[in-house]
């Protein structure tokens, strides 16, 4: 049962092939049998699982149920979940229990899910490898000696080692499209606005964004539908209607335009990725699509925008954890001022204090105008290139990332380079648009993902554009042989 998509999971319950309570229970063992191998959980519901998978039955057995009833997935310990630990890979949260649930935990749970746990992180979305967590780093199931990627590389780990079908995460500079091209499975960045904010615990409010990953664009389909929708507790929330994006996956993509901006096909792209991506491209030109060549003058100033931007929102959200009201408080403290300062050095790991501090900088008197008020205007430019950009395409498309996985700690010493891995994901984000990664072929037998970047709410074309691609070939078929796959 473990190798089941979303969509065949469904079908197999409708039909009475097994129960949410055998395929739960069956998941759990397998989780708890192999996770430690991985580290991708950081914790396991188990008790509370079993409990919704018999309520899933049950209601199923009424014939009331919701688009995704029994199906088994995991949160990102990003999302604020009632009654559970909710730590955000941070010791300044590992004693923190949710009073209540995130806007996404509920609109997945009255979907039916069933969620078996909350997976590992980066401490506070902040990493691109997923070897800041305060429980350790997480380990890719192609090679264990590996990173996943990050932030959510919990959640790309534990769907590409079929611990389950399905998994929720965050995209804050590509931490859903980064994870899923090292891992080999299929993640989707939603429009900003277009899934609830409300209980994701912020690392940067105007980047941030909620969204699935998932073996493939169909089951991507499923779970934003169940996912996305307008939310009064969140003023970035936009009140639009949810299309049936399943719906319109077979839809020919004959006459497709797809741009392959300039800046991203050269001499930064690793060859064997481009040789992969270009395969790809020349599969959907095969299924109608056209290739037209587009400039984003201003893409490739998007990183060190991003490393301003992002620090000094992460500066301002992550105030709130002072050792007060809740989280991590040190023992004994002299004074105020003790506590704060102590709270949060013993608190904060590594990186996350680098980005506070950076952003506490860049916000600054004397600097604000310099470096913060800049970034914005940059900001402004690269959402303008991608404005022109869709005037003469309808996708743009790209590698994922800039190689396969990397080793453990081969890039942590180096801050800078770390933040190279988010080259072609990040500009989606200070854009604010929709971008998905799916797994376009192997290269030293590590999987490669392709990326699409579509118009705002343009979710449904980009899922329809990677079915069609899936349709074609099998690389999102293929998971880690250690873990029981066909790789």
């Amino acid at each position: 049962m473990f190798n089941k998509s979303i969509r065949e999971i469904l079908d197999d319950l409708a039909k009475g092939e097994y129960s949410s309570r055998e395929i739960t229970k069956s998941l759990l063992e397998r989780i708890k049998a192999l996770d430690p191998d991985l580290n991708s959980f950081i914790t396991l519901t188990e008790e509370n699982a079993l409990a919704s998978a018999e309520a899933a039955d049950k209601a199923r057995s009424g014939g009331e149920i919701g688009s995704l009833c029994g199906v088994p997935i995991a949160h990102k310990d990003i999302f604020c979940t009632q009654g559970v630990r909710t730590s955000c890979g941070s010791k300044m949260l590992d004693n923190f229990i949710s009073p209540y649930d995130a806007h996404l935990v509920q609109s997945m749970a009255k979907a039916g899910v069933v969620s078996l746990g909350k997976t590992n992180m980066d401490e506070f979305a902040m990493g691109s490898s997923n070897e800041t967590s305060f429980y350790g780093p997480v380990k890719n199931p192609w090679d264990t000696e590996r990173v996943p990627g990050g932030s959510s590389g919990g959640s790309a780990a534990a769907v590409a080692a079929r611990l389950v079908p399905g998994a929720t995460a965050t995209d804050t500079g590509g931490s859903i499209r980064q994870p899923a091209s090292l891992c080999g499975v299929t993640g989707l960045k939603p429009t900003y606005g277009r899934v609830s904010r409300y209980g994701m615990i912020a690392f940067a409010s105007s980047l941030d964004q909620a969204g699935p990953i998932a073996r493939t664009a169909e089951d991507c389909a499923l779970l934003l539908e169940a996912m996305a929708g307008f939310d009064s507790n969140d003023s970035t929330c936009i009140d639009r209607d949810v299309p049936q994006y399943s719906a319109s996956l077979d839809n020919d993509i004959s006459g497709l335009r797809i741009g392959l901006p300039k800046q991203y096909f050269n001499g930064d792209t690793n060859s064997e990725v481009g040789k992969l991506v270009d395969q790809a491209l020349t599969a959907l030109e095969q299924a109608g699509a056209k290739l037209i060549e587009v400039d984003l003058p201003h893409v490739e100033l998007a990183i060190p925008t991003y490393y301003v931007v992002a620090p000094a929102e992460c500066s301002t959200n992550l105030s709130r954890f002072d050792g007060v009201r809740y989280g991590h408080r040190c023992e004994n403290p002299a004074d105020l001022e003790d506590l704060y300062s102590r709270s949060r050095g013993e608190g904060f790991g590594d990186e996350v204090k680098r980005r506070i501090l950076v952003g506490t900088y860049v916000l600054s008197a004397g600097f604000y105008d310099a470096y913060y008020r800049q970034a914005q205007k940059i900001r402004r430019l690269i959402q303008q290139d991608f404005v022109s950009a869709f005037d003469q395409v309808d996708l743009i498309a790209s590698p994922s990332a800039l190689s396969t996985a990397f080793k453990m700690g081969e890039k942590s010493g180096d801050p800078v380079e770390m933040y190279q891995e988010d080259l072609y994901t990040i500009p989606a984000n200070l854009a604010g648009l929709p971008a998905m990664s799916v797994p376009c072929g192997l290269m030293n037998n590590l999987p490669v993902g392709m990326q699409f970047v579509g118009r705002h709410f343009e979710e449904g074309l980009m899922l329809n554009t990677a079915h069609q691609y899936q349709k074609r070939t099998n690389w999102h078929e293929l998971s880690p042989e250690k873990f029981g796959g066909q790789g």
